[in-house]
């Protein structure tokens, strides 16, 4: 062997034990993930909505995978966000649990470890929050970068790999009354759920929510429009979502599925699967894992989420979980002293456990605002919400309103493919009490084994933590509301 070679190979050798050979890295991708705000999984062509149209979202799920049982860990849009940020649980992330709260410094954020890798971070719109990001220090959104929009972004890159957020406001309420019929929505042809009554004003509302569909489904063509004129299609994630579930009784700030359920689309040409539905349970706490795996970024062990990689990769398959477990602390300032309406439940694929764990509090709020259900200050229109709480005395309407706005048990329980609306709560029959025990204490072992001080003893903060918008705390009505339904002028929820 001469010098040289002998040179040569140890060369090698310490470029190999340094980790700069031996395993080139590939190209890492973009990765541009779309959202929108407060849309439940089940209200889009490709999920098999018959009324809205949605052909860009559409037009994704045929290029990628779409799955069919994804939740938000929490239905609630920063706790969401949080956890999603975080890839963990929301009891895990102290503040980070609430509305309108703090996301502690120091649990570390996929966009942080992105950027600190090399990729470039932007977002538009919500990002993380609503809250207080300066409350506890931070410099920027937990987000990223906050641009006007994505073409800035795109003038601004300077090359390397990067990850956007689209944050969308659609389609958060408020809608403008009779914006679906304008749109060619017909009240008529909407599905009304089993939990709303089926009247005139119910489906006028659905219609005007789905013409907000429709238009953070335009926003998401353009996205993509402009994601092709870039010339970075090709090596780019595209991932389309909602935040949590869409705002109607029974929806946000609730654990039955139309809080949690969220539409969930992967794809990547050529990569990934393409026009193929999967039903394995996930959550989007997964994301962080999975952007950090793409990013080829080691996934802190701290985080509960598990990356998506396998099921959406062609050529890989992942083992299937049988549940996934959620909570909710404190949503919306809409009881006396700040307090919540915590509760967990695990999910399996046909089956949805929910433990409340104060059962004496109003869940969707202290009357007679009833907060948790939006308009929550009754501060703007929204027209099932208050068709239900007009009508709630009549033998018709009593049902809906019980359902949507009244006490609950401790313990719920549903077959969620005998009953799909959740409607019938089968945790005092004693035919599902083995199976009720069972769900219970798969999720008691879940909460114990990932911290959740509901369930360790720990001290517990969410009834007590800032909140960051003082005008809930003393919610004003609108003059139509308080002439509607003989309310005060003003509340106040810090006496």
């Amino acid at each position: 062997m001469t010098i040289n070679t002998f040179r040569h190979l140890a060369a090698a050798l310490l470029l190999c034990l340094f980790g700069a050979a031996c395993s080139p890295k590939k190209k890492r991708p973009n990765i541009l993930m779309i959202m929108s705000d407060n849309q439940s999984w089940n209200h889009a062509g490709c999920y098999g909505d018959k009324t809205v149209r949605t052909p860009n979202m559409d037009l994704i799920a045929r290029q990628g995978v779409r799955f069919t049982n994804a939740f938000c860990s929490s239905p609630s849009c920063s706790p969401a966000r949080a956890a999603m940020l975080t890839g963990q649980d929301i009891w895990r992330i102290e503040e980070g649990a609430n509305l309108w709260g703090v996301l502690p410094t120091k649990f570390k954020l996929y966009t942080d470890l992105l950027e600190s890798s090399g990729y470039e971070i932007g977002f538009q719109g919500k990002g993380w929050g609503p809250g207080s990001f300066t409350a506890n220090q931070r410099k920027r959104n937990p987000a990223g970068n906050e641009f006007k929009n994505f073409g800035d972004f795109l003038t601004a890159r300077k090359g390397a790999p990067w990850c956007y957020w689209v944050s969308s406001h659609e389609p958060h309420r408020p809608y403008e009354v009779g914006s679906g019929e304008r749109a060619g929505i017909h009240a008529d042809s909407v599905h009304v759920p089993g939990y709303l009554p089926d009247r005139k004003d119910v489906r006028t509302d659905i219609a005007d929510y789905y013409a907000a569909v429709e238009t953070f489904d335009r926003e998401l063509g353009g996205i993509l429009q402009q994601l092709r004129e870039s010339g970075d299609l090709e090596n780019t994630v595209i991932i389309v979502c909602s935040d949590n579930g869409w705002q109607m009784p029974r929806g946000l700030a609730n654990l039955y599925d139309f809080g949690t359920h969220v539409p969930l689309i992967i794809s990547w040409p050529g990569k990934f699967r393409e026009n193929e539905t999967t039903d394995h349970l996930v959550t989007l706490n997964d994301l962080a894992p999975t952007f950090l795996e793409l990013g080829q970024v080691a996934v802190p062990k701290e985080m509960t989420g598990k990356s998506l990689l396998p099921i959406v990769t062609k050529g890989q398959t992942a083992p299937a979980r049988d549940y996934v477990v959620l909570g909710r602390e404190r949503h919306a300032f809409v009881r006396q002293h700040g307090l919540g309406y915590p509760g967990r439940a695990i999910r399996t694929t046909d089956y949805l456990y929910i433990r409340n764990y104060e059962p004496d509090r109003w869940p969707a709020g202290d009357p007679p605002l009833y907060g948790d259900i939006d308009p929550y200050m009754l501060h703007y229109p929204g027209l099932a919400k208050c068709y239900i709480m007009a009508h709630k005395d009549s033998a018709v309407i009593k049902p809906f309103f019980e359902l949507g706005f009244a006490k609950r048990p401790a313990e719920e329980l549903f077959d969620i493919k005998n009953d799909p609306d959740e409607l019938h709560n089968l945790a005092g029959d004693q035919r599902y009490a083995r199976l009720k025990d069972s769900l219970a204490g798969k999720m008691q072992g879940h909460l114990i084994a990932t911290g959740d001080p509901r369930v360790t003893n720990q001290k517990l903060i969410w009834d007590h933590t800032d909140y960051f918008s003082e005008i809930d705390k003393t919610p004003r009505p609108s003059p139509a509301s308080q002439k509607q339904f003989k309310l005060d002028s003003v509340y106040n929820y810090l006496k």
